[in-house]
């Protein structure tokens, strides 16, 4: 009794089988999510906190260090990389591939509540955290521009309308507005003015805040009548603030338009962008994790008639990033080439089996065992990459050669005059075990890459397994289906007449046997020779493998893709103190690209920042450190001053240079 036994009796209920698996797979295929490369994500938490005012070295050292020794004792921390801005500081914690976000999510806010005591008094949230992937990039990036209306109002159209819509769309994650700040009156104090009447800088704060606050006002009642007392509390205008006293000076009031310049500007003056050489707002739209980027891009796009007609006519609302068109392009190329190889696998059989019917068997083998092997990607979440074709295109030779194996042995037993039945069952029984173990070997290639660790293991993970299960898919239908379908459609050739084409193709191939035969006889009477011929060639190949240039990735010429490529959008921050006294130029310019990512340490295009520290700290598994080593405070506390921390610390200042550009400076 054989495996192929009962799915050769019972031929409807193979067929059903085999419908149900095409089914499987076809609805596997439209659920399956579409990205560049296999989603891997980075057990990685971000953890920020703020303390307004403090300078980048004070948050260093008293915000910062009490949190990076709570950090340093969590299991499974492989890199910490704390970042001290103007007014916040930032750490970010990289875990092992192997560990558990949410388990290392409340780790660190265990370490948050435990360095609570630690921290400023006056700070004014706790330190709070978020889980982030920095392997994802944006999907889509939409610019607001107009001629005649100005960033301000642009970055409110999109931070209060568009942000708001666009975030509702199913399968985005996050939406970013930036290249400008919400609407805002600034009073640039003058130093000179205050020292002459002696007013400080917080008898002038506290006094706006008092101006500006939302408190009671009171009533007017009489014995049957009450009027509540309502003022406007909200100062929104420049020309609303400048008749405010802040003091008095010698009986005589003194208002803020005394001492400051009061004007109608916004909250952060160092943020800006640019779009095709236009200022302009940049709306940078994320995926959500195992999102269909091309369909998320698709809806995003379908809603644009209406996000335009939900803001002024004078706004234009553009596409400047489609990240979906390389992906779009790369997968349509590598769909093209499976199919071209499916093909060419069925046209090779053809030529050499030289029968429709025995052709055809393998031409469904083929396609049904890639196409049930979408249905298994479902079910383990993968996605549809260039890594998941480039296995299906792969195994394309492999699936076919059980069929062709189990076609081969039972048309050797037609050829001897058996019944196409009895041939079925008799050169299945034969074959059944040889096609596994042909499979398994083919398996058992893929093992390696599977225990890979690592970030090149995740990638190929899903290479392997998809390889894997089409081997798999195509050993189930060989030992199933192909058997019925040689059981039915397949007949005797015994006595039968061939034809011109037939009988040529004959003669080429008794001719391309004789030619092997000769060369075989060659080799076996000069052993030695081919010996030696064998031993250069292992030689050859193990020099050509050192001298080979080796990388992660394929590098393409004249392509600079790190994360996404914005094509005619530019964002950068301006670092100006505007003197409306003056000509009004900006004192200092510094420029970024906006890729969607946060901005790097240092640069001076981060809001309100005019130095920052970064340093990388040297992380030890399970929070140990070697022998000798000292804790972090303590040899912060043995340096002398100005010493360089211990790891690695940079410290960059963004100021002016001759030409009015804010350059880094080590």
């Amino acid at each position: 009794m054989s495996i192929s036994a009962p799915f050769i009796r019972r031929p409807v209920a193979t067929t059903l089988l085999t419908l149900a698996l095409a089914l499987a797979g076809v609805l596997g295929f439209q659920h399956l999510p579409v990205s560049p490369i296999p989603q891997v994500e980075f057990p990685t938490i971000q953890v920020t906190a703020a303390l307004p005012g403090a300078s980048p070295e004070t948050m260093a050292s008293a915000v910062a260090m009490p949190l990076e020794r709570q950090f340093g004792r969590i299991a499974g921390v492989t890199d910490m990389t704390s970042t001290s801005y103007l007014g916040s500081t930032m750490v970010v914690l990289q875990f092992d591939l192997g560990r558990n976000i949410d388990a290392a999510a409340r780790d660190v806010q265990a370490a948050i509540n435990a360095a609570r005591g630690q921290l400023p008094t006056n700070l004014p949230n706790n330190p709070n955290y978020r889980k982030v992937n920095p392997a994802d990039a944006p999907i889509l990036i939409l610019a607001l521009t107009s001629p005649t209306i100005d960033t301000s109002r642009l970055y409110d159209a999109a931070s209060s309308i568009l942000q708001q819509k666009l975030a509702q769309v199913q399968g985005v994650g996050q939406v970013i507005v930036g290249g400008s700040a919400l609407p805002g009156v600034r009073a640039e104090l003058n130093p000179t003015v205050l020292n002459k009447y002696g007013i400080g800088l917080e008898q002038v704060r506290a006094a706006l805040g008092a101006a500006n606050a939302n408190r009671p006002k009171g009533e007017l009642a009489n014995g049957t009548t009450a009027w509540a007392i309502r003022a406007t509390d909200q100062l929104l205008k420049a020309d609303q603030y400048r008749p405010l006293i802040v003091a008095y000076h010698d009986g005589a009031p003194v208002r803020l338009s005394d001492v400051a310049e009061v004007v109608d500007s916004v909250e952060d003056l160092r943020a800006a962008g640019l779009a095709n050489g236009k200022p302009a707002v940049l709306i940078i739209v994320f995926r959500q994790p195992a999102a269909n980027i091309i369909a998320t891009v698709d809806r995003v796009r379908a809603l644009l008639p209406q996000l335009r007609a939900s803001i002024p006519a004078a706004i234009d609302l553009t596409v400047m990033l489609d990240r979906t068109t390389t992906i779009r392009s790369s997968i349509r190329d590598v769909e093209l080439t499976l199919l071209v190889s499916i093909a060419l696998v069925i046209l090779v059989v053809f030529v050499f089996l030289r029968n429709a019917w025995a052709t055809a068997i393998p031409g469904v083998v083929v396609p049904l065992s890639l196409i049930g092997t979408f249905g298994v990607m479902y079910l383990c979440g993968y996605s549809i990459d260039n890594l998941s074709l480039m296995a299906l295109t792969i195994s394309t030779g492999f699936v076919v050669d059980d069929a062709i194996v189990v076609i081969e042995n039972i048309t050797r037993y037609l050829e001897q005059g058996l019944t196409p039945l009895a041939a079925a069952l008799r050169g299945s029984r034969e074959i059944g075990f040889t096609v596994l173990s042909m499979s398994a070997s083919l398996v058992a290639v893929f093992i390696p890459i599977l225990l890979m660790g690592g970030i090149v293991g995740r990638l190929f993970r899903e290479f392997a397994v998809v390889l894997s299960v089409a081997v798999a898919v195509s050993l189930v239908v060989s030992l199933t289906t192909t058997p019925m379908m040689c059981a039915r459609f397949l007949k005797s050739r015994r006595g039968e007449a061939h034809g011109r084409l037939y009988r040529a193709s004959e003669r080429a191939f008794e001719r391309l046997l004789g030619a092997y035969e000769v060369g075989l006889t060659w080799v076996l009477r000069h052993p030695r020779l081919t010996m030696l011929v064998a031993l250069i060639t292992v030689c050859i190949n193990v020099y050509l493998y050192v001298i080979v240039p080796k990388g992660f990735f394929p590098e393409q010429a004249g392509e600079h893709q790190r994360g996404a490529h914005v094509h005619g959008a530019q964002a950068h921050r301006r670092a100006e103190a505007h003197r409306r006294r003056g000509d009004g130029a900006p004192s200092s310019e510094a420029r970024h690209r906006a890729r969607g990512e946060p901005l790097p340490a240092g640069r001076p295009g981060h809001p309100g920042r005019r130095a920052a520290q970064q340093r990388a700290l040297p992380v030890h598994a399970a929070g140990r450190r070697p022998a000798g080593a000292q804790p972090l405070g303590a040899a912060r506390a043995a340096q002398a001053p100005g010493a360089p921390l211990p790891g690695r610390r940079q410290q960059r200042c963004a100021e002016p240079w001759p030409g009015g550009l804010a350059r880094d400076r080590p």
